[in-house]
């Protein structure tokens, strides 16, 4: 998938983006062999990870510079409240987890901490680049499984994905990305010393979004 302009020059930098995601994990979702067990531990820590990710989003509407960019990052918090994590509930739930009494696994830990950290030591194009592999990462697998033949397994976790509504919140992300960076670094980032330090900021939250899928176990 191809969201907006920084997006792919990102990806192409990050050595993990395959790994993560053309994961064991994302092959055995699609195919219906990943087993019930492995993808409801799966879930409850991203239902977690969610959390802290809502978070970090409002803390980039408070790093926005402007109301165009408060209200795409506020637009976000509101997807993962009122989209994602309703999916997580309504499984979990329907599972018998406990959602409320679950312990952070160390892989959720590091990489939330991490995106948080970003936002609080840096500005917001910090914070986007640690933010980013999750969103447009998760709208690349779920486009290319929902159009794909795919087992009825896990259907709902590829519609949810693969979905128009999250399709476009996807494309708005990517917007917004290349918006902050051309306000702050003019169109032709890549060229600046700045580019090279937010483009290891994405691509260390790569690395984490591929180890997050190891807690599938």
């Amino acid at each position: 998938m191809s969201y907006g302009r920084t997006f792919p020059l990102w990806r192409a930098e990050a050595a993990a983006w395959t790994d993560y995601v053309d994961a064991p994990f994302v092959r055995a979702l699609a195919d219906g062999s990943l087993p019930r067990k492995a993808f409801l531990t799966y879930l409850a820590q991203d239902y977690l990870f969610l959390i802290h990710f809502a978070r970090a989003w409002a803390l980039a509407t408070v790093k926005s510079s402007d109301l165009e960019e408060m209200r795409a990052c506020s637009a976000t918090v509101h997807a993962l409240l009122h989209q994602e994590m309703p999916l997580h509930v309504k499984l979990c739930r329907a599972a018998g987890i406990d959602l409320e009494t679950l312990e952070e696994a160390p892989e959720n830990l590091a990489y939330t901490r991490y995106v948080l950290e970003a936002g609080y030591s840096g500005d917001l194009l910090d914070l986007l680049a640690a933010l980013a592999p999750c969103v447009l990462g998760y709208g690349e697998i779920g486009a290319r499984l929902a159009a794909a033949p795919h087992a009825p397994d896990y259907a709902e976790w590829i519609k949810t994905y693969g979905s128009a509504k999250y399709q476009a919140l996807c494309h708005d992300t990517a917007a917004l990305i290349d918006g902050a960076m051309a306000r702050r670094l003019g169109e032709a980032p890549e060229s600046l010393p700045r580019w090279r330090e937010i483009s290891e900021r994405f691509a260390t939250a790569t690395r984490l979004e591929a180890q997050f899928w190891t807690l599938a176990r």
